[in-house]
């Protein structure tokens, strides 16, 4: 653009000289005259130097507004270099942000696969976690008599006690008909027993395991009535049965409150 007014500064000076040439001596038919003289192509000596200020003038004024136009041109150059530079920081901010979403991205599907691993666990599988767990569910609890009351004993020889009163038997472990508790699972299990009976008898009953005995629980007193009991946690293998013997010549007695009770659960199991 200021190329242009350059240009049209120059052709107005030029202008300008001439016309005051034609103003301070020569009129019109003189200039045509003398132009015809030389020819129509020679200038004279007046008009070149005319011309010459004229293109002096203009030649002054155009190089005054050159620099700026370069100044310009630097200024504009250094603009879109610095727009360039940010705009290769934005590319790379973009890049750096597209990477981040594409990890999340890779983050969610695999907890959505694993997610997806936990819910396919089959109605089968879950019912078969059930009865693993229901299966360790081991415990049972029993009094002597299952109604009435009266005395048990004295015999000749130890008796095996069942307790028919069945208060807990979680997994059908117990046999209240022959009294055994038999290991479902290879564990360790917590027995209990409680002996009550009246004086002047001894009241004398052990916890057996397979044909070992293993703890007594003993009373004795002349008079009124006597208690004992006695627990004890043992290691069992499956097959393995614990039962309750009432001692010879002892005597126990029992009513419908439970004195004398037999009891047992499975602490924890161990493995094969």
């Amino acid at each position: 653009m200021k190329a242009l007014v350059c240009i049209l500064l120059l052709l107005d000076t030029f202008v300008f000289v001439v016309q005051q040439q034609v103003d301070g001596g020569l009129n019109e038919n003189e200039i045509s005259q003398q132009i015809s003289s030389e020819d129509g192509r020679q200038n004279s000596p007046q008009t070149d130097t005319l011309r010459a200020e004229a293109s002096t003038d203009s030649q002054q004024y155009c190089d005054l507004g050159i620099p700026d136009i370069h100044a310009a041109l630097r200024e504009l150059t250094a603009t879109v270099t610095e727009q360039k530079a940010n705009i290769r920081a934005l590319e790379m901010q973009m890049r750096e942000a597209e990477q981040a979403a594409q990890q999340q991205m890779f983050i969610l599907e695999e907890l959505n696969k694993k997610n997806d691993e936990i819910s396919n666990l089959t109605q089968s599988q879950v019912e078969e976690l059930r009865k693993e767990n229901r299966d360790r569910e081991i415990a049972f609890s029993a009094g002597l008599m299952e109604s009435g009351s009266g005395y048990v004993g004295p015999f000749t020889t130890n008796i095996t006690l069942t307790y028919r009163n069945v208060i807990t038997n979680i997994g059908n472990a117990y046999n209240p008909f022959t009294g055994i508790f038999t290991a479902p699972l290879k564990g360790a299990y917590m027995f209990r027993i409680s002996v009550y009976g009246h004086g002047g008898t001894a009241a004398t009953a052990s916890i057996f395991k397979n044909e070992e005995h293993v703890v007594v629980s003993f009373n004795y007193q002349a008079e009124d009535r006597v208690n004992s009991s006695n627990g004890v946690v043992l290691i069992l293998e499956v097959g393995d049965v614990v039962y309750v013997r009432l001692w010879s010549n002892t005597r126990i007695a029992d009513t419908k409150s439970n004195h004398n009770t037999f009891s047992g659960y499975l602490l924890f199991p161990l493995r094969e």
